[in-house]
């Protein structure tokens, strides 16, 4: 009797569906400071704002700061932001803080590279996909990143197996490394010539090579979490990329990841983990109100502008802990 009953309970574990989801629910503390800030000259400031989607919900439990924030989106890829500015400033340092709670989903679309039956599919218009074709400032379509794209797709008759073929093609040629000069500004020319960087450009080779494939691909940017820590600082961002099948809609995958936890080198080709938060997309970005500066690389840190030009000197804090742990803060300065 025991014995059916235990196998009883093995065929229904067995029949649960694939895409059983991990979660992870903890708390986020986005901080900063500006500083030295001169009385009289006009202050402006963005933040990005993290907002819910189909694998983040995603809840602001505190917005404060030492001029009134006010919420806003961002046109082109309705990042949203929290907007403040003063005429004159008043002060000589600008406190701002945002607290989150959060839980985060796992997205898994492909399992050992193939499509998992009960994944989530919401169409993307072809207008919307359109834009995910065209080169960005850093991230060109033509050229060498074409060439290699035809070069490494060559005998692939899927976009999935182009896809594939370019996400080993970038886990193969390039190393996470950070030193020197030149990495983590999404340069996709400079990575493939440098072969070396961090997930900014890593994704940027990945995404030239899939849009010179006419394969829609996306940018995303947030923060990592350490998958073995209940709390700590978060040094700085995180980014991750997805690619577009008309068969299955949008496919995440993370290389940098994958390149430093090669075991899960097959489960970053279709798969994003719950040890991260997403805060925008995009790159090239126009905000709103619009910047006096040029077009942002990417959003993820607060960007600042002072007499209308951009201020560097902002000390950043970011932090989070599961829900229920304790929190731990670090500041840095950028």
């Amino acid at each position: 009797m025991l014995r059916r009953s235990l196998l009883s309970l093995l065929l229904v574990v067995l029949s649960l569906p694939v895409l059983a989801q991990n979660e992870r629910h903890f708390n986020f503390h986005y901080t900063f400071t500006v500083k030295n800030v001169s009385p009289g000259e006009r202050v402006r400031v963005w933040i990005p704002l993290a907002h819910s989607d189909a694998f983040q919900d995603v809840k602001a439990i505190s917005k404060s700061g030492d001029l009134t924030l006010k919420e806003v989106h961002q046109p082109e890829y309705d990042n949203a932001v929290l907007y403040a500015e003063s005429s004159k400033a008043e002060r000589e340092e600008y406190k701002f803080s945002v607290e989150y709670d959060v839980v985060r989903r796992e997205h898994v679309v492909l399992m050992n590279g193939k499509p998992v039956t009960d994944a989530p599919f919401t169409k993307t218009s072809q207008v919307e996909l359109a834009r995910f074709l065209q080169a960005d400032r850093l991230v060109p379509v033509t050229g060498l990143p074409a060439q290699l794209a035809a070069q490494e797709t060559k005998g692939a008759t899927t976009q999935l197996e182009k896809a594939k073929d370019i996400y080993e093609y970038v886990f193969r040629t390039m190393k996470y490394d950070k030193s020197g000069t030149g990495w983590g500004h999404g340069d996709t020319l400079w990575a493939c010539d440098s072969k070396h960087g961090n997930c900014t450009d890593f994704h940027s080779v990945f995404i030239s090579m899939t849009r010179a494939e006419k394969i829609p691909a996306r940018f995303e940017i947030g923060f990592p979490l350490p998958a073995d820590k209940h709390s700590a600082e978060i040094p700085g961002y995180h980014c991750w990329a997805e690619f577009y099948l008309n068969s299955t809609g949008w496919v995440p995958v993370d290389i940098s990841e994958a390149w430093k936890h090669q075991e899960k080198h097959d489960y970053f080709f279709g798969a994003h983990d719950v040890n991260r938060m997403q805060f925008t997309q995009g790159r090239d970005l126009k905000l709103a109100p619009s910047q006096e500066g040029p077009p942002l690389n990417y959003f993820v840190y607060p960007y600042v502008e002072i007499g209308g030009k951009e201020y560097p000197n902002v000390s950043i804090a970011f932090s989070f802990e599961d829900a229920g742990s304790t929190a731990t803060k670090v500041s840095a300065l950028r």
